[in-house]
């Protein structure tokens, strides 16, 4: 009898301990997307996970977003990567999302859109787990909405071979009058300034921000959102720290 107790009591245990993390989850994609801003298409997606062995949890709650011409899926699992296959072809991709989901991981059979909930409060504490992309993209909503002076805006990811395997690492990147800035929100500098011909040399800058052992980089060119473009005309045009 006592055994059976004991099993009743983990079975509950692990059963709380699922929804606690699927709420979790939840409340994370849901601030990656008020991160990410109205002005960009995303969904807060639910996906069911049939992997018994993966990375992932049985219940996955995402955010899919579309940036510079391509699809991207976050999870606080593990960040963020490309959902697309072909860049431009966002209408024809967002209709054949359970294929694109699938090539992440076989055993994402099943998906749907979480319902909006405007008007309730986002969580907040903390860091945004696996969140240095989406970071990186809200940094520079800041910087705009703030009026601040962004030339060739740019997420610059790079990676460096640790005995754990291969570790990448987003930051925000563009150019000013003063020089290549780099932003990374969770970093011990958040900003540091480099000349600006590295700019133009993403293994460069990147080696020169994150040191030697960076092993490769690479950039991801970002478009002003349109809302800023017209806030920008309206205003002085100065630059602003």
């Amino acid at each position: 009898m006592g055994g059976m107790q004991l099993l009743a009591r983990l079975l509950v245990f692990f059963l709380l301990a699922t929804i606690l993390r699927a709420d979790g989850a939840l409340a994370q994609a849901r601030r990656a997307q008020a991160m990410v801003g109205a002005e960009t298409w995303s969904r807060v997606i639910r996906v069911d996970n049939a992997s018994r062995f993966g990375r992932y949890p049985r219940v996955v709650y995402a955010l899919v977003f579309e940036l510079a011409d391509l699809l991207w899926f976050y999870t606080d699992t593990d960040g963020t990567q490309s959902l697309s296959l072909h860049r431009g072809r966002l209408a024809e991709e967002k209709a054949d999302l359970g294929s694109l989901l699938r090539k992440i991981e076989p055993g994402f059979t099943q998906w749907c859109v979480v319902p909006d909930q405007t008007g309730l409060p986002v969580a907040s504490r903390g860091a945004l787990p696996n969140g240095c992309f989406i970071d990186s993209v809200a940094a520079l909503r800041e910087r705009l909405a703030r009026g601040g002076a962004v030339m060739r805006p740019q997420l610059l990811s790079f990676y460096v071979e640790t005995s754990m395997g291969l570790k990448g690492h987003t930051v925000l990147t563009y150019e000013t009058s003063r020089g290549a800035v780099v932003i990374d929100p969770t970093g011990p500098t958040p900003t540091q300034t480099f000349p600006v011909q590295l700019a133009r040399d993403p293994l460069a800058l990147a080696r020169a921000f994150g040191g030697p052992l960076v092993d490769r980089a690479r950039v991801l060119p970002l478009e002003v959102p349109q809302i800023y473009l017209a806030s920008s005309a309206s205003g002085s045009g100065h630059e602003h720290g």
